[in-house]
């Protein structure tokens, strides 16, 4: 249900009617085909097809702890989603595919080496986008996986990204040597995606398509331990003073 809803509302808002889904088709290809309306490449699918896979779900991550927490209550299955989906819309979550393309684009349009880049970015504070992960202190294993499916695939743009990765990661080891930042998940995906032919717009929703699966069976586990999450807290603030009579 849920990529059908993502790609009509796609097509709805470029001015053209949502295509129903064929079930001749696969998940990916079914993605593929609602989304720009033309049967995929096999090569295409099955890209799309591991992408989907490899992100179906990834521990506790901000979204899925979400769902949980909303599920813990006792709401509906819909509700613990759509909290879900308001914890994935964030930049540094599910929001950040199409911003490692706009990053490579910024590159080359302005004819930059990525090492220069990069050491601007960091000199003046700013984050690089798709880069370092809250659990990985090494190589993210997922992007490892969809460097090679875009490898498979080719291209311009893949080129340039691979050679970007391995400049921008030079310069982020240079600024902290003791604590290097590798591509994540995100980086390839952008770039996997950006190749099959799917709209920038359409990489968080894709990363959606997978993601629910996995939020599902959280909030089906959830729901059945019935027990409400609720974290404590501590003061850290400055020390109370005595209220006076």
């Amino acid at each position: 249900m849920t990529p059908t809803i993502l790609a009509a509302l796609h097509r709805i808002s470029r001015g053209v009617n949502p295509v129903a889904p064929r079930p001749d088709l696969g998940v990916a290809a079914n993605w593929l085909y609602m989304v720009t309306g033309e049967v995929a490449d096999a090569a295409l699918v099955r890209a799309v097809e591991k992408y989907l896979i490899a992100t179906i779900d990834h521990g506790f991550n901000a979204s899925t702890f979400t769902a949980r927490v909303i599920a813990s209550t006792g709401a509906d299955v819909f509700s613990a989603v759509c909290g879900a989906i308001g914890a994935f819309s964030g930049p540094l979550h599910g929001g950040a595919p199409d911003r490692a393309l706009e990053a490579l684009d910024e590159i080359r349009s302005t004819g930059r080496d990525p090492a220069e880049w990069a050491r601007d970015e960091i000199a003046h504070g700013r984050r690089i986008m798709c880069f370092g992960h809250a659990v990985y202190r090494t190589r993210d294993p997922r992007s490892e996986m969809l460097k090679g499916v875009a490898l498979e695939l080719g291209g311009a743009t893949v080129e340039f990204a691979v050679d970007a990765e391995e400049k921008i990661v030079s310069a982020l080891r240079e600024a902290h040597p003791d604590r290097p930042r590798y591509a994540n998940v995100e980086f390839y995906a952008g770039v996997v995606m950006d190749r099959c032919g799917l709209p920038r717009e359409m990489f968080t929703p894709t990363f959606a398509v997978s993601r629910v699966v996995g939020w599902s069976a959280n909030i089906v586990e959830q729901s059945a331990i019935r027990t409400i999450i609720r974290p404590d807290a501590r003061y850290v603030g400055r020390p109370l003073t005595p209220a006076t009579p």
